[in-house]
């Protein structure tokens, strides 16, 4: 018998409560021995959500209640995925369905994932639905990506399936000696001290500083900020920006809205050994004079996430195309903030872990309207891009996985 209770668990608390799947995962106890597969089914799911709720429509009458979806879209995927025999899929969630106290339903979770054993289900013909059902991407990103990118190069970043695990090592490290005799097989990437390591361990190197993980996003963002006196990280957390700039500036102030955030910061700047970050409780929307004066402001803003989704499957699940508006507010209205913090001279770099316009090149461009005293800058990273108007556009098919933006602004009166 198979053990998807777990994953059942997991999964209903993302589609049901709106839960983050990493938080979801680590609030739900469970079986240590079935872990990965756990994780497997539960990340393989959200990854193929769209996907699966098409064979759902196609297989059934009328739509099943959330519980029963959950169910039939882990047998899918597993069937389908993992390769699991699908007489044992079958009859473990029968036996679940039985379990849950939806014991009524049985009979049709057992047909429903008959049916799809033996049907051979064709994609749809129609262009944005069939691109949506075979990416599993939300119709309404279909359609962004082919009007920002056009078709092919919308498909290219869709089909993206590769995993990346980034290591960078604290500054006076020896990352390629560490990772060369501790036998771990690497490649370069174009930044000092980061690493791609497949399958890389967490162990106490990791607790005593030498190392974290970060990813190849962050670190080019991180660059094109550059170095100098006094800068200021206006959405620090979990902190890797802030943690990684205090070795480019004097000194680092991190400012973030929530509590409980400011102490994962707090814990970050403790294991990595840096002492001139001081972290802020802030709303970052709001402009602080007291703050002071700064050479740069990093405005790593809030956004859709649609650029991590290979390692972030939920970005793409309970979104619709009305999630831009209420994020492009918070966005610009940090930057309008933000930009009151910097001397004349200092840089505003306004970032996102998002490819869609509409979070990146046309809020800058509403700020830089109404903002006669700062232009953009033309810059250069040593991570392929795609040059967009007033910034550089990282994209997971050509950038290491990195789905990320960057725009930097100089203030020039």
């Amino acid at each position: 018998m198979i053990n998807f209770y777990d994953s059942y668990l997991i999964l209903s608390k993302v589609f049901s409560d709106g839960a983050y799947i990493k938080q979801s995962v680590n609030e739900t106890p469970i079986e240590q021995i079935n872990k990965p597969y756990t994780i497997k089914i539960c990340y393989g799911v959200l990854d193929k959500n769209v996907e699966l709720d098409y064979y759902i429509k196609r297989l059934c009458e009328k739509s099943p209640k959330l519980k029963i979806k959950i169910l039939l879209k882990i047998g899918f995927y597993a069937i389908k995925y993992l390769n699991n025999t699908p007489f044992a899929v079958t009859d473990s969630l029968v036996e679940l369905t039985k379990k849950l106290g939806k014991g009524a339903n049985a009979g049709f979770i057992n047909a429903t994932i008959r049916a799809f054993i033996a049907s051979d289900i064709p994609l749809p013909t129609e262009k944005i639905e069939y691109l949506s059902v075979k990416y599993s991407f939300p119709e309404f990103a279909v359609k962004r990506l082919i009007e920002f990118y056009g078709e092919e190069k919308a498909e290219s970043i869709m089909a993206f399936d590769s995993e990346y695990t980034f290591v960078r090592f604290n500054c006076g490290v020896d990352g390629e000696k560490y990772l060369t005799e501790k036998g771990l097989n690497y490649e370069k990437t174009p930044f000092y001290n980061l690493y791609s390591v497949p399958n890389m361990k967490m162990n106490e190197d990791f607790y005593n500083g030498t190392y974290t993980f970060q990813s190849i996003g962050s670190v080019a963002i991180c660059q094109a900020v550059g170095t100098g006196k006094r800068f200021l990280d206006a959405c620090a957390a979990p902190g890797g920006k802030s943690v990684l700039l205090a070795d480019s500036f004097e000194s680092v102030t991190s400012l973030e809205l929530h509590e409980h955030r400011c102490e994962l910061i707090n814990s970050y700047i403790t294991r990595m050994k840096k002492t001139n970050v001081t972290v802020i409780c802030h709303d970052s929307t709001k402009f602080d004079l007291s703050l002071g004066k700064f050479d740069a402001v990093l405005c790593d803003v809030p956004c859709s996430g649609f650029g991590t989704f290979k390692n972030n499957p939920d970005v793409k699940i309970n979104k619709s195309e009305s999630i831009f508006s209420g994020l492009n507010k918070a966005q610009l209205d940090i930057l309008l903030a933000s930009a009151n913090y910097l001397n004349v001279g200092g840089k505003l770099v306004y970032s996102t872990c998002s490819f869609v316009d509409d979070e990146n090149d046309k809020i800058v461009e509403k700020f830089l309207s109404c903002n006669d005293d700062f232009a953009a800058l033309q810059i250069v990273s040593p991570l392929n891009n795609v040059k967009k108007n007033y910034g550089l556009q990282f994209l997971p098919d050509i950038s290491f996985g990195a789905g990320f933006y960057v725009s930097v602004m100089k203030k020039i009166k």
